[in-house]
């Protein structure tokens, strides 16, 4: 299958290109802008091993400008992840770039997809679009973002359910939990984190540090992304893509004091406006559907994110 990959060197692009080149008969076009909040050196250094892969093509293009038809050609399949993140920023008169990005940049590409014969079309959306949820969230909640960038991903989901239905465009909906790993955005908490306590300096906190989070490992994460294409009848669908731990940030310190065997200082600043107390994923639906199993422990996965940026910021 030829497949489109946008976003291919962000953090969970590029895992997603190598996890849908493991099957050889795929063959995969990545296109990235290289702008967003992970510098351009780290986008280069997520992409390193996928350009030594002959199976890969890698394409420098801004989705607003680009020769769409050209990248278009031929392809079976576009995995849309392509966006500005993140909910700090997206206020005030940062907003704009979320709107360029997130809505004019897809209803472009939607335009140009109409146009082809797609098997699938996968848009990466967040749950960053439910809002403030008690419990388990699934599918089927309402759907109140408390931030603009939230607001930005409900509005693409919209867009690509209305190209679905006036033009057949096959359409699959994913929203992402709390994604981590290696390679993850310098501006995310276990990145930041990570990279301060490295540096030797106080682990900055937004809030009181009690917010819970489902966290989801990039590998599980792209694993349950890539099974769609695998999958029958999922045309029209919406996924939450989940873990199986949830935790508070100062749970997740005391994770990264176990892994480092260091102390940790902390210092508390206001918190983020637009962001919910907690998420928690209901998956039972791509589990049923994907056969997704989330496997990866917490600790596991803070461990091997640790590791990681010890070895990209080593002095």
């Amino acid at each position: 299958m030829k497949i489109l990959v946008t976003g291919a060197a962000g953090f969970i692009g590029s895992h997603l290109c190598e996890e849908l080149l493991k099957d050889k008969d795929n063959t995969v076009k990545g296109v990235d802008d290289m702008i967003g909040p992970t510098p351009f050196w780290l986008k280069v250094k997520n992409i390193e091993t996928l350009l030594e892969e002959k199976r890969f093509t890698f394409v420098k293009e801004n989705l607003l400008t680009a020769d769409l038809s050209h990248l278009l050609a031929d392809i079976d399949a576009v995995y849309h992840l392509a966006a500005i993140p993140g909910v700090r920023t997206s206020w005030g008169d940062q907003f704009h770039p979320y709107v360029h990005h997130n809505i004019l940049a897809l209803q472009r590409l939607l335009e140009a997809c109409k146009q082809q014969p797609l098997k699938a079309f996968i848009f990466a959306s967040t749950s960053s679009v439910y809002g403030e949820k008690l419990g388990k969230v699934s599918e089927d909640a309402e759907l109140h973002p408390l931030s603009p960038y939230g607001v930005t991903k409900l509005t693409g989901e919209k867009l690509c359910r209305v190209y679905q239905k006036s033009f057949n465009l096959p359409v699959i909906t994913l929203r992402f939990f709390t994604v981590y790993g290696p390679r993850q955005r310098p501006d995310m908490a276990f990145h930041r984190f990570i990279k301060q306590h490295l540096d030797q300096k106080p682990l900055t906190i937004y809030g009181d540090g009690r917010q819970i989070r489902d966290f989801t490992f990039i590998e599980d994460c792209v694993k349950g992304t890539a099974a769609v294409l695998q999958r029958q009848n999922l045309i029209g669908e919406t996924l939450n893509i989940g873990g199986t731990a949830r935790a508070s940030l100062l749970e997740v310190i005391s994770l990264l004091e176990e892994i480092s065997g260091t102390k940790i200082r902390l210092t508390f600043s206001d918190r983020v406006s637009g962001e919910p107390s907690q998420t928690w994923a209901d998956i039972s639906k791509a589990k049923q559907a994907l056969n997704y199993a989330p496997a990866i422990s917490l600790k596991d996965g803070l461990a091997k994110e640790f590791a990681y940026l010890q070895s990209v910021y080593a002095r």
